[in-house]
């Protein structure tokens, strides 16, 4: 295992998967002569999402019906309002929202286990990206004659070691792997360095620089093991203009992407409950100010970053994007109120099995909180009457007194009840 591979738990596991995946695609562009990195990105990136496609419909199926649920949950929250104090009326709150949940076949946590799932494979993302010749072969052996001259080569060590500093690349150990992730983020002011510093090594330097720059080299000019901020003053500097344009826009189609996926997964949840309500949920103030925030974060730390994660933020976004339109449509064609009853009868099969009754549905497809209303006693209404039903039943047939009833029973409380209406007057 080389070293530069990430070693966190789970993480560093979905990274040699993830790995294989890009080392394939280096292999197949290879083979037709196409050996470019930045390329290579872009495919990986779109296999990636494809394979992802399965959760992203999940999660956003599950926050179209979240958005149909939101006026009962609520309705449920304005009826309780105020009585957290109250434990009677918070154990209802709970068993009506929890009824919600049963009559659309939701599991509350289903999109928190989705976005478990993500979290682990997005990170992993990154680390193949970050450091490729960790995973594809094919990069890693560019490297590999100069790694091992420099290896045995005086002075190495301490140039490596001070590059490693201002290129935030981990340098703890002095080893072939090591190197090579200090190489392959080198940008050309580096490269000139370590040929003005090891003029012995200069033909196995520039034989490496020109099949690096090769690799590395985007849309004619981006290396994308450079920042667009430095790409942006060494173009400035020699006035290239078509680089520097080239640079300037992968921040801004950063920021971009990232508004339109943005807006895209918004867009089903305003139509649903209408913009003036949309605007007025709390929940909703807060994706905005996110929705906001976010492509301006994409665009400063895609200014800052190399290249290539760039590309591959620009290439997610574009990807997500198209696969929420289609989602979208999918959705639309949807009868929600039948999908619930379909999630209803899996949640009622899975009760049957352990046992339990069956949730039920109610034909409009919203709860009537007045019929699970209970007093403050926590007894429900119809349990009541069905009491007071069995009292009067059992005082219209128990003869006048108590002499015949056993005490504390049903009938004598019924009779002491009798006897107090007739004493007073009352029928």
């Amino acid at each position: 295992m080389y070293l530069t591979k990430s070693t966190t738990p789970i993480i560093g596991s979905v990274a040699i998967i993830l790995g294989f995946i890009m080392n394939g695609i280096f292999n197949v562009q290879t083979m037709i002569g196409i050996d470019n990195i930045g390329l290579c990105i872009i495919l990986f990136t779109i296999v990636v999402n494809m394979l992802m496609t399965p959760l992203t419909f999940q999660q956003q199926k599950f926050s179209k019906l979240q958005t149909r649920m939101n006026p009962e949950l609520q309705a449920i929250q304005k009826k309780y309002k105020g009585k957290n104090s109250d434990q009677a009326a918070m154990a209802k709150m709970n068993e009506e929202t929890q009824a919600v949940y049963a009559k659309y076949g939701v599991n509350p946590m289903g999109s928190c286990v989705q976005m478990i799932i993500q979290i682990p494979i997005l990170f992993a993302l990154y680390r193949v990206i970050w450091n490729i010749p960790a995973y594809v072969d094919k990069v890693k052996a560019v490297f590999a004659g100069l790694s091992t001259s420099l290896l045995n080569t005086a002075g190495a060590e301490e140039f490596l070691s001070e590059a490693s500093k201002k290129l935030t690349v981990s340098f703890k150990t002095f080893n072939e792997n090591t190197i090579i992730d200090v190489l392959y983020k080198f940008k050309p002011d580096n490269w000139d360095g370590l040929f003005g510093k090891f003029p012995a090594l200069s033909d196995q330097i520039t034989s490496t620089r020109t099949n690096v720059d090769r690799m590395n080299t985007f849309l004619g000019g981006l290396n994308i093991a450079d920042s667009p901020m430095n790409i942006i003053r060494t173009a400035w500097t020699n006035k290239a203009i078509i680089l520097l344009i080239a640079a300037v826009m992968i921040p801004l189609l950063a920021a971009l992407t990232q508004w339109l996926n943005a807006k895209l997964m918004t867009t089903g949840t305003q139509q649903a409950n209408g913009k003036e309500e949309a605007a007025n949920d709390q929940m909703s103030q807060t994706m905005k100010s996110m929705n906001t925030m976010m492509p301006i974060m994409s665009a400063v730390f895609c200014l800052s970053l190399p290249v290539g994660m760039g590309i591959y933020w620009i290439a997610g976004a574009v990807i997500r994007s198209i696969q929420q339109v289609v989602i979208n449509r999918h959705l639309d064609k949807i009868d929600i109120d039948e999908l619930a009853k379909k999630n209803l009868e899996k949640l009622n099969a899975k009760r049957a099995k352990n046992g339990l009754p069956p949730e039920k549905m109610n034909s409009n497809a919203h709860i009537s909180t007045r019929n699970i209303e209970t007093s403050n006693y926590g007894v429900s209404a119809s349990k009541r009457a069905e009491l007071q039903k069995r009292a009067s039943e059992v005082a219209a047939n128990t003869s006048s007194g108590t002499s015949n009833a056993k005490p504390g029973s049903l009938a004598a409380k019924a009779n002491m009840v009798k006897d107090y209406n007739e004493k007073h007057g009352r029928k």
